[in-house]
């Protein structure tokens, strides 16, 4: 097995499990213990993300805990990007304006 003759990755697999699992049980509580294991590895790229998600710990914890999302107007914003792009070239913002209203 390939996980078995390159450590680097089988510490790797075992990172990204965690953190799928602190995901979907919202469990945002363990961030700090999961960072410092990430670091404890040699994984430079994996280094990178722990100092990203540092820099806004606070709010990566809460996105990890809280039960509210954006979802709902992400999804929205993305339907309206798609209108968009069918529309290149073809009249203005009250062509899109009315294609956004009046889309299903």
């Amino acid at each position: 097995m390939v996980l078995a003759q390159c450590p680097e990755l089988e510490a790797l697999t075992g990172h990204v499990r965690s953190f799928a699992t602190m995901l979907t049980e919202r469990q945002g509580e363990r961030l700090p213990q999961r960072l410092d294991a990430v670091r404890q590895d040699d994984l430079p790229s994996l280094h990178t993300l722990a100092a990203g998600i540092d820099r806004d710990r606070q709010a990566v914890i809460a996105g990890l805990t809280l039960p509210w999302n954006s979802g709902v107007v992400e999804g929205h914003v993305n339907r309206i990007k798609m209108l968009k792009r069918q529309m290149f070239g073809r009249s203005g913002f009250a062509l899109l304006r009315k294609r956004a209203l009046l889309a299903p």
